[in-house]
């Protein structure tokens, strides 16, 4: 009994050596151990992230996320989910990393860890086609968009003086001012010409473009999360170096938004 006892205890030791050693150890540590990247996205707003004829999961950070992955010998498990659910998921651990085209801003700053800027995007004003009544982003004060919750869109919007209508997809989005339920939106250029390629006959137009904030991959706070936004800025660096992240742009948005506007 007494072996049986030191044994069990010599067990026990190991087991509660190993658990400290992994909650010490950083996030990229504990990825490469697992071998798994978790990537919130989701998964329906093309050309960022969308399932293609074959209901595959691709799109512009689809690929740039499974580079991270590869660049650290794991695989790209993504996860998706609604766009609200997305940076509180990052937050609390549920994700290490979202993908999902995510704007930085220093709001967002104080409480995220972001990578360095890949792609520079521009964002643009939609009204439903022949409205003539708001030309401009300063003529949203006192109308109604419609956007995602928490979305820099949304705030954009609100901080105009508009009133915004919650939606969870971009397709929602663009339905409700077609159909006049809302009188504008503000989304990425890209998503909303990619939007019209598919839907040529939608009754929307573009009213104004004007730059928008740099984008960046967010993932928690902290000084055990440190390492994986180094090696993620790396990955970034050596796809611009060689040519991968401009032949990604241009092939979902037609352009290369690699560069400061």
């Amino acid at each position: 009994m007494k072996k049986f006892l030191a044994l069990l205890f010599v067990f026990l030791l190991t087991v509660l050596s190993v658990s400290a050693v992994a909650e010490d150890s950083d996030l990229l540590s504990r990825i490469r151990e697992k071998g798994t990247l978790l990537v919130a996205t989701e998964g329906n707003w093309s050309p960022w992230t969308y399932h293609d004829e074959t209901d595959t999961l691709t799109g512009f950070d689809i690929e740039i996320a499974k580079l991270i992955a590869a660049g650290q010998g794991v695989e790209a498990q993504f996860m998706e989910t609604d766009w609200a659910s997305i940076l509180a998921g990052v937050d609390t651990g549920r994700f290490d990393i979202a993908c999902n085209g995510v704007d930085y801003t220093e709001e967002r700053a104080q409480k995220y860890a972001f990578s360095d800027p890949y792609v520079y995007t521009e964002i643009v004003l939609v009204t439903r086609k022949g409205d003539d009544t708001i030309r401009s982003f300063e003529d949203l004060a006192g109308r109604t968009t419609s956007n995602s919750p928490s979305s820099t869109y949304a705030q954009r919007a609100e901080a105009l003086g508009a009133s915004v209508v919650y939606v969870d997809t971009l397709g929602e989005t663009m339905v409700m001012v077609e159909q006049g339920r809302v009188d504008a939106s503000i989304n990425a250029k890209g998503s909303v010409e990619d939007y019209l390629s598919e839907h040529p006959d939608a009754n929307i137009q573009i009213v104004q473009t004007v730059p928008g904030d740099p984008v960046c991959y967010p993932v928690r706070k902290g000084d055990d999360t440190v390492s994986l936004v180094a090696a993620i800025n790396d990955i970034l660096r050596q796809a611009r170096e060689d040519g991968t992240l401009a032949a990604l742009s241009v092939k979902y948005f037609g352009t290369d938004l690699t560069n400061p506007l």
